[in-house]
């Protein structure tokens, strides 16, 4: 395939999307449509990405980082304008340039693809993407001579009643020799009511230096869907969901129930992991194979290893280790590592802390900034008591500790391996391996006290 250059136009307004966030950072499907875009261009082995940017070019910036160029345009005077402001950056290439809308977050890679190798094949100085619509009410229609070249694009308010029954209608998408590109963008005059430099105009352009235009139907119309408001965003969010579920579907996971299971775009999952209604996956999470994961849980940024089951919990940018259980109601916050064979039981936090193999921290505890070795029996109620109210401190607790139903431990404190610790103490200080530690008063009972106080 002949080398070729993207840019993507991301300056537009959005004005309909009614937000603060600029129209292509919004998300669909765990991405911003701008970086389903980016993606597509990627993985067709553009030699440069220029993202054309106008409000919000700082936020774009933080999004795609060191991945794409960036160009400004500072006014908004047009789509051959917003090429326009690209320009330099195209300057010394020969290859094809693909010029592509930023909120068409459904083209897929395979089409971009197949719009390039049509351009080449056909020797055309400009291939556009077009889709044949049942309704092709208020897009451009594509008019060919009898050879199939395009001749021309006519809008839908320009249009004859005979060119308004054309079904096959302007994508908004692209590829153009370079070199010819950068002489049409001279030439575009905003000849028309708004002012503006239409980069349609580069196909009459193009046809009256004697140059050939092609077209390639996309062969799912949806692919060539934008998106001016919320209601859009939803639809075309919902399509991505269905390719996300049923590409893991195909690859070996079952799905209890696709329609309320919710799948963002850069997880992975291993075979045979069954997944039950109502569990949001997102981020960068990674799920090992044979993995289940019950109704209820939401898991963001992890890693999950094989044969482990969550119940109904939250886990946030943390590790747990294989043929572990996590759950119900469990909360393993950031920066925490659970390792195998471990259970992580009901209403039981961890954050910031490292739980060794097999242990066991089976009810109503919290774990905050410690290290807990292996084959530890915690009880319920313990509480890692790591804040002063000024500063967090870290407690370890070495391998096979047995800790008692409601300890509080003081941190910054050690406890030994082999080390039991009697129910209801309050630990402060360090704990030797192997010893047993009671730290609560002695039970005082005072006889006929009920009868006295009467």
């Amino acid at each position: 395939m002949k080398e070729c250059m993207a840019v993507i136009l991301a300056a537009g307004e959005g004005t309909r999307m009614k937000s603060r966030i600029p129209k292509v950072l919004h998300e669909a499907a765990g991405r911003s449509m701008l970086e389903w875009v980016v993606n597509a261009v990627r993985e067709v082995d553009a030699k440069k990405c220029v993202v054309v940017c106008g409000r919000g070019m700082d936020e774009i910036k933080e999004r795609l980082g060191d991945g794409a160029s960036y160009a400004e345009q500072a006014e908004r005077k047009g789509s051959g304008h917003a090429v326009m402001c690209a320009a330099r950056e195209l300057e010394g290439f020969t290859g094809y340039t693909l010029i592509i809308a930023g909120d068409m977050p459904l083209l897929r890679a395979g089409t971009v693809r197949a719009l390039v190798d049509a351009a080449e094949k056909g020797n055309y100085a400009c291939t556009m993407l077009t889709a044949q619509l049942e309704d092709p009410y208020g897009y451009g229609r594509i008019l060919r001579n009898e050879l199939g070249d395009v001749t021309a694009i006519v809008e839908e308010k320009d249009a004859t009643e005979e060119q308004r029954e054309i079904k096959e209608v302007n994508a908004s998408c692209y590829c153009v020799c370079t070199p010819l590109l950068l002489e049409c963008l001279k030439e575009i005059k905003p000849a028309n009511a708004q002012g503006e430099y239409y980069l349609t105009d580069i196909v009459g352009l193009l046809n009256a230096r004697g140059e050939k235009v092609g077209a390639y139907i996309a062969e799912d119309a949806q692919e060539c869907m934008g998106v001016n408001d919320r209601v859009q965003l939803a639809q075309i969010s919902e399509i991505l969901r269905g390719r996300i579920l049923e590409q893991h579907m195909r690859n070996g996971v079952t799905l209890i129930d696709p329609k309320n299971t919710y799948i963002g775009a850069d997880c992975e999952i291993g075979q045979d992991t069954v997944i039950y209604p109502n569990v949001t996956l997102e981020g960068n999470t990674r799920i090992g194979e044979d993995v289940t994961l019950y109704p209820g849980s939401r898991i963001k940024d992890s890693a999950i290893g094989s044969g482990t089951q969550v119940q109904n919990s939250v886990v946030l940018n943390a590790e747990i280790g294989e043929h572990s259980t996590v759950g119900p109601n469990a909360y393993v916050r950031p920066d925490s590592h659970i390792g195998s064979h471990c259970r992580i039981g009901d209403f039981v936090e961890i954050k910031n802390s490292t739980i060794g193999d097999g242990t066991k921290v089976s009810h109503l505890t919290y774990i905050g900034d410690s290290d807990f070795g292996k084959g530890i029996n915690v009880g319920c109620g313990v509480v890692v008591v790591n804040y002063d109210g000024k500063n967090k401190f870290r407690t370890s607790v070495g391998d096979d500790a047995f800790i008692g139903c409601n300890t509080n431990l003081i941190s910054p404190v050690s406890v030994g391996g082999g080390v039991y610790i009697a129910a209801g103490s309050t630990i402060t200080e360090d704990i030797p391996d192997n010893a047993f530690a009671i730290a609560r008063s002695r039970q005082t009972v005072k006889t006929d006290w009920k009868d006295k106080r009467k």
